[in-house]
């Protein structure tokens, strides 16, 4: 059975994107990637400016205490960093995570960045794994995101009303997906199909 620990970060790559444990290292890169308030706008915690380095280093503990898996997303082609993601609300017993907690650089939103990363997580969390089940949620208010989801194939399973309370006051719907297991393998083939077009 999957256990806490074997449900971390590690290295993955596809399609000329690397999903790389977060370290030290990445802190400069990200917060150049993403200083700009529209990368912040819908996510449950505040990064921007000044606040880069307070989101930074608790995310850094998260990872480093196992509690979240957390990448930092690079482009091989210019070895830019460019966002982050991660996985959540991990519950090992169950076989359950959440993709969540992702924000890119608006320069490759619409680009094949999404669709890689999101097809090493899926792959890595069902093949690897052996999940049951990968949650993804997102601000009610996100229709781009929301849009983004669906198209991965995933599930919408309904809207949490009044679920969080964001830095700026602002009392957050949240929309909620899922993926099955039984699910991957047509969900894959959209994918690699997506990322061969692109």
């Amino acid at each position: 059975m999957t256990s806490p620990s074997n449900i971390r970060a590690v290295p993955l790559e596809k399609a000329g994107i690397r999903l790389e444990p977060l370290a030290e290292e990445h802190r400069r890169g990200l917060a150049a990637a993403s200083d700009t308030p529209d990368v912040w706008r819908y996510l449950p915690f505040d990064g921007k400016g000044a606040a880069f380095d307070a989101w930074f280093d608790k995310t850094l503990q998260l990872n480093a205490e196992n509690r979240e898996a957390v990448w930092a997303v690079r482009t091989l082609d210019d070895g830019a960093l460019v966002g982050s993601t991660r996985y959540l609300n991990i519950a090992a017993h169950d076989l359950r995570v959440e993709i969540g907690g992702t924000w890119y650089a608006p320069a490759v939103w619409a680009t094949r960045v999404n669709p890689a990363c999101k097809l090493m997580l899926l792959a890595h969390g069902f093949e690897t794994l052996g999940l049951n089940r990968i949650e993804l949620k997102t601000d009610a208010r996100n229709a781009r995101s929301q849009a983004a989801i669906a198209k991965l194939g995933a599930t919408r399973e309904g809207l949490f009303r009044r679920h969080m309370v964001l830095p700026d006051g602002h009392v957050r719907d949240t929309v909620y997906f899922s993926i099955i297991r039984e699910e991957w393998p047509e969900v894959k083939s959209r994918l690699e199909e997506r990322l061969a077009s692109l």
